[in-house]
């Protein structure tokens, strides 16, 4: 029978005390990922200290794609810390951790939306706005001022998000589990990010043949023989490839750069 594990205090508030370094290796690959994991590894070493297996696969589990605005993001840190306890808790194949990622992934977006639209968009030009023309008259108010508007709120938003995360997100998440909601949810998640990747296929990748083919005097444009065969066929066999490159584990980093050099050698040569 597996004992319950909880988190300690000290385990807890140095987790959100790390959450402020998300932003500090971030990159175009998995955004604020390697942060997440850091921000996380407090929590891993507690609960899966004794089981190295599953302490490398909840570090690999967190450096999986993540970017949400920072301010609201303690919310799900506070609710990811909850289901590591849950999960460091269950038997063996009674708790999905890819159901983990898939509550990340859910509420990224919307909270990322709220967040920049508040902290980002509200509070920081209202605060900027009322100090900056004190800051121009050598008014000693103006940086608490925008301290108070700016930065209280964020905090505030930040340390009770957290709270909520954790305590109100165990008991939710302990709910939706056994009435399997929380499955719905996972499978909901995945059906939505494939929608989404695939619509962004259609609108964002595009491949234009520029080469003319001249026979018997003719000319034909290659990229309409590809069009008569089937609309945006190019761009839909470059995803494919990608997606059979990252399969073998090549990285993204080094596709993007195959990219770069591929699009500059057809432009070259005039095929594209």
């Amino acid at each position: 029978m597996t004992t319950e594990k909880k988190l300690s205090k000290k385990t807890l508030r140095s987790v959100y005390l790390r959450h402020y370094q998300l932003l500090g290796c971030f990159n175009y690959e998995r955004q604020q990922s390697s942060g997440y994991a850091w921000t996380m590894m407090p929590a891993m070493r507690e609960l899966y200290g004794d089981n190295p297996a599953k302490m490398k696969e909840g570090v690999k589990r967190h450096l999986e794609f993540f970017n949400c605005a920072t301010t609201p993001s303690p919310f799900i840190i506070g609710i990811t810390c909850a289901m590591e306890e849950q999960y460091a808790s269950s038997e063996e194949g009674t708790f999905d951790p890819a159901s983990i990622n898939s509550v990340k992934t859910a509420l990224m977006g919307p909270l990322a939306a709220i967040g920049d639209s508040f902290f980002w968009g509200t509070f920081r030009v209202m605060g900027a706005g009322i100090a900056a023309p004190l800051a121009v008259q050598m008014n000693a108010l103006a940086p608490f001022i925008y301290f108070l508007i700016n930065f209280v709120p964020s905090t505030l938003v930040r340390v009770y998000g957290f709270k909520i995360g954790y305590t109100g997100g165990s008991a939710f998440l302990t709910r939706i589990s056994e009435d399997g909601t929380l499955n719905k949810l996972t499978e909901a998640a995945k059906i939505l990010g494939l929608v989404v990747v695939g619509a962004m296929i259609s609108s964002l990748v595009t491949v234009n043949l520029a080469a003319v083919l001249n026979i018997n005097g003719a000319e034909i444009s290659l990229q309409q023989i590809f069009d008569d065969i089937c609309p945006q066929l190019l761009p839909l066999l470059l995803c494919f490839a990608c997606y059979g490159l990252l399969q073998k584990k090549v990285s993204g980093t080094l596709i993007m750069v195959g990219l770069i050099v591929l699009g500059i050698l057809g432009v070259a040569v005039g095929l594209l």
